[in-house]
């Protein structure tokens, strides 16, 4: 009797033993299971070059947040709008994408993007924020931001008779024969069909709808590049080449001024070092209406990603204060978090430091972005419509008014 209660003992401790075993050989699983259905996929576009940096925000972040886990990939910039589109149209999208705010635009018109309230957007500078509103509704997180500024050849320009450069496009016209006389060189190359660079000049002077588009003030900024292209007093080139381009004819003298970011001053420094002696810069050219223009960079939530509470907090992690400045110090860009702005580094600068300068200018002209150009329906459509206008009225030297009625009726079609 006593040999068998010790067998009931024994077996009854191994039964016991066995199953807590089962117990926490369960809960790791149900432990990995559920680390495994918080983990976030965010793409982004073009960063392979800061990995450290985003290596250690996603750090930070998962150890502020125990059981989400961050997979991040970045995707090449020309392929970000293919892969995304594929990605949104399978049931399995990332969680965050990191897109430009015209191809976010007709995601968001298509009902793919979920919608973020404007109260979680409350820190960021909020002219960003209304530039892209859809209907009324929000759908992006701003990440980072770039406004062109006036990059020019004090020694050029003084050798034109002249010793600040061109504020408004008015003032281009001025100065463009007397440049050109006296240096041999060009005033600058407009790169007017470069994606919606024409758009936005048009924005600059009011003109942001298909009827305005056959106004006298319109005719009049369409007729102003074909007079300087008839003249020959900007490069043959405008009608086709990029910012890239233009960079080079600076580097190269052969234009006195270019409108770009803050960052393309190390370029010219690392490239064109003669040149960047004699380098100074100021605020973007304007229109009518005094504004400047501005390009930006945002993140969006797919409506069918998993765990869109998890990807907001990591967007608003990424863009917040401290990662934004950081981020900025990398790569000259602007930030876009309102607190980050009010920073000493966009707000002061030395005279001597070239980089700052153009750093704390750009940052200004966020303040002064309105009338905000709204982001358009069917916007690549728009660009090449009046893209291929203006290439027709340089270059085949049509008439001007009967080009922009034809291409006002081409707009008005793209919007219905």
């Amino acid at each position: 009797m006593k040999k068998n209660k010790l067998i009931i003992i024994i077996v009854s401790i191994i039964l016991v033993l066995v199953l807590i075993l089962a117990v926490c050989f369960s809960l790791r699983i149900i432990k990995k299971i559920s680390a495994k259905n918080k983990e976030i996929v965010v793409w982004t576009l073009q960063m392979n070059d800061f990995t450290p940096y985003m290596i250690d925000v996603i750090t930070k972040f998962e150890n502020q947040n125990p059981g989400i886990k961050i997979k991040w990939i970045d995707v090449p910039f020309s392929e970000g709008e293919k892969r995304t589109l594929a990605a949104i149209l399978s049931d399995n999208p990332p969680s965050l994408v990191n897109l430009n705010p015209d191809f976010s635009s007709v995601l968001a018109q298509k009902g793919a993007l979920e919608e973020i309230s404007k109260n979680t957007l409350k820190d960021y500078n909020q002219s960003l924020i209304n530039a892209f509103e859809i209907n009324g509704k929000n759908y992006f997180i701003p990440w980072y931001a770039t406004s062109a500024i006036t990059i020019y050849n004090k020694k050029l320009l003084s050798k034109a008779g002249f010793q600040i450069p061109p504020k408004t496009y008015k003032d281009v016209e001025k100065y463009a024969q007397e440049v050109f006389d006296k240096t041999g060189s060009y005033i600058f190359m407009p790169t007017v069909t470069e994606n919606d660079t024409l758009l936005k000049i048009l924005n600059k002077y009011g003109i942001d709808n298909p009827n305005k588009l056959t106004s006298n003030k319109s005719i009049e900024i369409f007729d102003f590049y074909k007079n300087l292209y008839k003249k020959k007093l900007i490069p043959e080139e405008s009608v086709t080449q990029t910012h890239r381009e233009a960079l080079e004819k600076y580097m190269s003298q052969n234009i006195v001024t270019l409108q770009a970011g803050a960052n393309f001053l190390n370029l010219i420094k690392e490239n064109a070092p003669n040149v960047y002696k004699n380098t100074d810069v100021s605020n973007q050219i304007v229109g009518d209406l005094g504004q400047y223009d501005f390009s930006m960079m945002n993140f969006v939530i797919p409506k069918k990603a998993k765990h869109k509470q998890y990807a907001l907090k990591f967007a608003l992690f990424l863009t917040n204060e401290e990662n934004q400045l950081e981020l900025a110090k990398l790569t000259n860009i602007l930030a876009t978090n309102e607190n980050a702005l009010k920073d000493e580094y966009y707000q002061k600068y030395d005279e001597k430091d070239l980089l700052s300068k153009a750093r704390v200018l750009s940052a200004q002209q966020l303040y002064k972005i309105e009338p905000i150009l709204k982001t358009q329906k069917s916007q690549k459509d728009v660009n090449t419509v009046l893209n291929t206008s203006i290439q027709m009225i340089l270059l085949d030297n049509t008439d001007t008014k009967k080009v922009l009625e034809s291409a006002s009726k081409k707009w008005s079609k793209l919007n219905y």
